[in-house]
């Protein structure tokens, strides 16, 4: 029974991040009931990642001019470093370090989906390309990697950062902008998913019903993304966080010596 029930989480999940991303935060707080944070954390991206192959098909036509393009895989380069890093970075930090993190993690990814509105928010609603003089490609690269190492350490709220980056970097068409973040964020996700399952931090009693669920769930996402209602969804994840957050806070540095954890 508690398999099945973290079985309908990543369901939930999987569909949130179709919807309106955040998923990772329903996952990784169920998760963390049961394992320790590292565990979690690796958990929940292999739960999940299993629906980026899916949302790249379905973008698949938005995509086609942009895989033809250098500047495509200009950013996708240091998307996969960078997804490395923040694996190697989750997997040598032990749970004692993690744990102390969890917190702010959590607050800046909801705090990310709080302000997705804004982030994705486009002034030019006609660029199909990054749109910067030449010289300011390293900046955008440097850039995108710090992203990535976000997205590969804890990747709740990763979707929405590398869309309003993409935004910022004069990618003015929504739909390509999408789908380019489904494909930038599904390879710096699977670069860091493979290493943490070869670093063995995955549990793999939750990890593989959970991986189905996730799938199912980005399936469902797709298939009702355009009647759900998008508001909705981002409140009831932004209200999770928040209260996640809280109580690892109060965890962390309230009156009571909660936050002793063995590494």
């Amino acid at each position: 029974m508690e398999i099945f029930l973290f079985f309908l989480a990543a369901i939930a999940g999987g569909t949130m991040n179709a919807l309106a991303g955040g998923g990772g935060l329903i996952t990784f707080t169920l998760l963390l009931m049961v394992v320790s944070p590292v565990a979690a954390d690796a958990t929940s991206a292999v739960a999940l990642v299993a629906g980026y192959p899916a949302a790249v098909w379905r973008t698949r036509e938005e995509l086609r001019e942009a895989v033809k393009s250098s500047w495509l895989w200009l950013l996708v380069a240091p998307a996969v470093l960078g997804g490395l890093s923040g694996a190697l970075l989750l997997s040598w930090s032990g749970n004692r370090g993690f744990l102390a993190a969890v917190p702010w993690l959590v607050l800046g990814a909801t705090l990310l989906i709080l302000l997705r509105p804004v982030l994705t928010s486009k002034k030019r609603r006609d660029g199909l390309r990054p749109d910067f003089a030449p010289r300011a490609w390293p900046i955008a690269m440097g850039a995108m990697f710090l992203v990535a190492v976000y997205g590969g350490f804890f990747g709740a709220g990763i979707g929405i950062l590398v869309i309003g980056a993409l935004g910022l970097m004069g990618l003015g068409d929504v739909r390509r902008a999408v789908a380019v973040k489904n494909l930038i964020t599904g390879c710096m996700r699977g670069v860091a998913v493979l290493t943490l399952i070869a670093d063995g931090s995955v549990n793999w009693a939750y990890g593989l019903p959970m991986a189905v669920g996730g799938l199912i769930g980005g399936y469902l996402g797709g298939l009702i993304s355009h009647r759900a209602n998008r508001n909705v969804v981002r409140t009831l994840i932004v209200l999770i966080g928040f209260t996640v957050a809280g109580y690892y806070f109060w965890r962390l540095y309230g009156p009571l010596e909660m936050h002793v954890i063995s590494d």
